[in-house]
């Protein structure tokens, strides 16, 4: 990693492995309510991704085989639209962040340690949101999460996550206080200016 390294106090709320693609097609209540494939820990290897995820060891997705969401984004689009809270393992990204500025991490190498072997990971492009969202959260997330629904990440290194404290480092200042925000791209900020 470069340095400067910073180091943050986070935690892990949600874990994720999924064996199956579950939103494919066109969204369906009765599947976006069938239970999420919650776990207490995941195993992450290098260039393959998170053991028993249906993207492992897929070429297509290797360098885009972890998801990593802030839980802020989905509380502030929660407070937004007025729904209540929102199941943070719904939105199915393999690792939910609580105190982290992920979007940040966009290009980004970093680290997760939760004293099962830091996992280092490559920020890549957002995760983007899609329309099952809309169905599986609540009515207007597709279009509430965008700039703000995770990054897609390479894993680097082996290591185990599980669920609770944990600490991130980066060559990047966070500000956990953002972790919530959405990042626009520079030519719609440049419209809105």
């Amino acid at each position: 990693m470069r340095a400067p390294v910073y180091a943050y106090e986070v935690e892990v709320v949600g874990l994720l492995a999924s064996p199956a693609h579950r939103y494919g097609g066109r969204p369906d209540p009765a599947v976006a309510a069938l239970p999420v494939e919650a776990r207490a820990g995941i195993e992450v290897r290098a260039g393959l991704g998170v053991v028993g995820d249906r993207y492992f060891g897929r070429p297509a997705h290797r360098e885009a085989s972890v998801t990593v969401l802030a839980v802020e984004a989905l509380e502030a689009l929660a407070a937004e639209l007025g729904s209540g809270p929102l199941d943070p393992l719904a939105a199915r990204r393999n690792v939910v962040l609580r105190g982290a500025q992920v979007e940040a991490l966009r290009g980004q190498l970093f680290s997760l340690d939760c004293g099962a072997g830091e996992v280092v990971l490559a920020g890549g492009r957002p995760a983007n949101p899609c329309a099952w969202l809309d169905v599986a959260l609540t009515p207007g997330a597709h279009r509430g999460l965008r700039g703000r629904a995770g990054v897609r990440c390479a894993p680097r290194s082996d290591g185990g996550l599980r669920v609770g404290p944990a600490v991130l480092r980066a060559a990047v200042p966070l500000a956990a206080a953002r972790a919530g925000d959405a990042v626009r791209p520079a030519a719609a900020r440049s419209r809105t200016s």
